[in-house]
């Protein structure tokens, strides 16, 4: 049965894509799930799942940055960020750029899946390697999911794909706002998440300001009503195209709840989700 029968007045939004008949089924280890409308992804069933973190992490980007025509996913593993905000933007170009082979091929998979492949590029490699764009490359929107963590600062794992997510195998914060400030194009917007306390936040200041970008909005968010916010979205431009009275401004957005404190849906994340098309 479909989610439009079981939500009276509402039904999914968004084009159909190929599916199945683009020769995209999940293996015996995989599983296919909604991410946007119609929309699906491939995971590996007892791998790196994708996270309320991706999520947000694409809803903001495509929030601030709703015109742009060329977007960048930087470290985009699975395909989570790029492809709700692929969805979301549906006359944008992405590229997308993942150094693990498994995440990369199951990446491409759910391309062929959603109907992306002649607006969604997914390159292999590290991007911190100069080789794998261009200097000419410029994109309006730049997105961003980064580790967290120095390794050995955690609960590690002996699965190499959620190791590599969760901590800075491949490049930390100062290596997202790097690349992503060589890469924006004039006005352009890199967005990304990262942990809210303050020890973590230095990290993104010092990172901001040695790469030449300006802090211009952040968001916290607190995962059940009454807790502390743990991680916040963050909204960068480059320095160079701000005027000089907006550089050191920041604009801190009240922030975002996930759960009320009985553990329900909070309606404001409901309805960043109803913006990604999931049921209200």
């Amino acid at each position: 049965m479909s989610l439009a029968t079981h939500f009276k007045g509402w039904a999914k939004p968004g084009i159909v894509p190929p599916g199945p008949a683009a020769g995209a089924t999940p293996e015996s280890n995989e599983t296919l799930d909604a991410i946007s409308g119609y929309f699906r992804l491939f995971q590996r069933a007892d791998g790196h799942r994708f996270s309320t973190d991706d999520i947000l992490t694409a809803w903001y980007g495509t929030t601030w940055c709703p015109s742009a025509r060329t977007a960048l996913d930087l470290g985009s593993g699975l395909g989570t960020v790029g492809m709700i905000a692929a969805w979301r933007l549906p006359g944008t170009k992405w590229v997308t750029v993942e150094a693990q082979s498994e995440s990369a091929a199951l990446a491409r998979k759910s391309a062929r899946y959603n109907g992306l492949e002649d607006r969604y590029e997914i390159r292999e490699g590290d991007f911190r390697d100069a080789a794998m764009l261009a200097a000419k490359e410029k994109f309006d929107l730049i997105t961003g999911s980064p580790p967290y963590f120095p390794p050995g600062h955690g609960v590690t794992s002996d699965d190499p794909q959620k190791l590599a997510c969760r901590f800075e195998l491949r490049g930390t914060i100062a290596d997202y706002a790097a690349v992503a400030a060589r890469h924006l194009a004039p006005g352009g917007f890199f967005a990304f998440v990262f942990p809210h306390e303050s020890a973590q936040f230095a990290r993104v200041v010092a990172a901001l300001r040695a790469a030449g970008l300006v802090l211009v909005r952040k968001r916290p968010v607190i995962f059940r009503e009454g807790d502390a916010p743990l991680i916040a979205l963050f909204g960068c431009m480059r320095a160079d195209d701000l005027p000089e009275l907006f550089r050191g401004q920041t604009w801190t957005e009240p922030s975002l709840t996930i759960r009320t404190a009985d553990g329900k849906i909070h309606p404001e994340y409901s309805a960043v989700k109803l913006s990604i098309g999931f049921p209200p």
